[in-house]
């Protein structure tokens, strides 16, 4: 494994910025609100065009421009298609002056169906996160909230110390940036498995042995040691 880089420590962060308003950003917008965060969500489309939707499915939950989300908030998670967020043309869609030194959390997936064909998403040798990471230089990128259905992440929520609780592992490149997100995935109620760095997270990448897991945390560790046998 690569050395992590330490960047010291983290508060716990209050405001949590989603882009992306489709099925997995309004899950979490929902789990975050009742976890008592302040939620600022975004998505493509004006946040006119979103308020109906929030306000019944992620009710608390702010609505408001990306780069406003990502400007406010203290830890972004991005949950909007992979082809918008890596655009084949160069062009950058997504705010990185808001989102330089914050915590980004990639919680997206490459879907040929919605991104279409991108070999330059899938024979790069890379992870897709480290394909996001060298488009936001200046943010500390985590994996995480990927590889659970947003049925099972849902409905999945249970207390520190329930038997039945599940786990949702991340992977990140800087120590205290996964410190961050594992305390965010234990208060939305999940154990967190902390894989190391982001390209150990190539395991949570669709059609590989983590994707679609629904685990506990010793379940996701036995799947990982399983695979690098």
């Amino acid at each position: 494994m690569d050395t992590l880089t330490n960047s010291g420590s983290d508060s716990r962060p209050t405001t949590i910025g989603i882009l992306g308003a489709g099925k997995v950003g309004t899950v979490l917008a929902r789990l975050a609100v009742a976890s008592g965060y302040r939620v600022l969500i975004a998505s493509s489309r004006p946040p006119a065009a979103i308020a109906l939707t929030i306000d019944v499915l992620a009710h608390g939950a702010e609505v408001t421009t990306a780069s406003d989300a990502a400007g406010r908030a203290d830890l972004v998670i991005l949950a909007l298609p992979l082809g918008k967020a890596v655009p084949r043309d160069g062009h950058q869609a997504l705010p990185v002056g808001e989102l330089r030194d914050k915590i980004v959390i990639d919680a997206m997936n490459y879907w040929w169906e919605v991104d279409g064909k991108r070999p330059d998403l899938t024979d790069s040798g890379a992870t897709t996160s480290e394909l996001v990471a060298a488009l936001l230089p200046g943010s500390r990128v985590v994996k995480a909230f990927n590889h659970m259905g947003y049925h099972d992440l849902d409905e999945g929520p249970r207390p520190s110390g329930d038997p039945d609780r599940k786990a949702i592992a991340l992977s990140g490149d800087d120590v205290a940036a996964n410190e961050v997100a594992a305390d965010l995935i234990d208060s939305l109620g999940f154990d967190a498995v902390d894989l190391g760095p982001l390209a150990e997270g190539a395991v949570l990448q669709p059609g590989r042995e983590l994707f679609g897991a629904n685990l506990s945390a010793a379940e996701i560790r036995d799947v990982v040691e399983q695979a690098a046998a």
